[in-house]
């Protein structure tokens, strides 16, 4: 598939998210670069495309390295679910890294701005409408896996590892 071009039906892509939480229980989000097509100034968590060949893993790695500077293994990836979407399915990853926002290396033309912020705080963003839809949604389904990983609760794959 090219990107940018129509999914033809019946076919599908694939995507990943990354949530990135700390050791303070604080959410990194991604503020996405003004010029985006879609949802321009939006923030998000961590995520986009798998390239021909990657393994949904290898994707979360690579898109989680490019758009912040935050290494990882795929090992220390845990998987919080697969989604279906309308050209695509989605798998949510989620990460533990102590990480200095200052620290962190933005991709230029995706990302512009980062900050850690409680769950509360996430709330408030989604409440006013400055996080991603699609993110929003996705949260939504994923929430109760979420919400025990960001208490310290140690998950079961529900998908194993790739």
């Amino acid at each position: 598939m090219t990107r940018g071009e129509p999914v033809e039906p019946g076919s599908f892509h694939l995507s990943v998210a990354v949530w990135t939480v700390n050791s303070l229980q604080r959410i990194l989000l991604t503020r996405r670069d003004p010029d985006k097509p879609e949802y321009p100034n939006f923030w998000e968590c961590t995520g986009g495309s798998a390239l021909a060949g990657e393994d949904s893993r290898t994707a979360a790695v690579r898109e989680l390295w490019e758009e912040t500077g935050i290494p990882a293994e795929k090992s220390e990836l845990t998987q919080l679910g697969s989604l279906q979407e309308e050209d695509c399915f989605v798998d949510t990853y989620i990460l533990r890294r102590d990480i200095p926002a200052e620290a962190l290396r933005l991709q230029p033309g995706e990302t512009v701005e980062a900050r850690w912020v409680s769950l509360p705080q996430l709330d408030e963003m989604i409440d006013a409408g400055i996080v991603a839809p699609p993110v929003v949604g996705r949260l939504c389904l994923l929430r109760e896996r979420f919400e025990r990983f960001l208490e310290g609760e140690t998950l079961e794959d529900p998908a194993g590892k790739d």
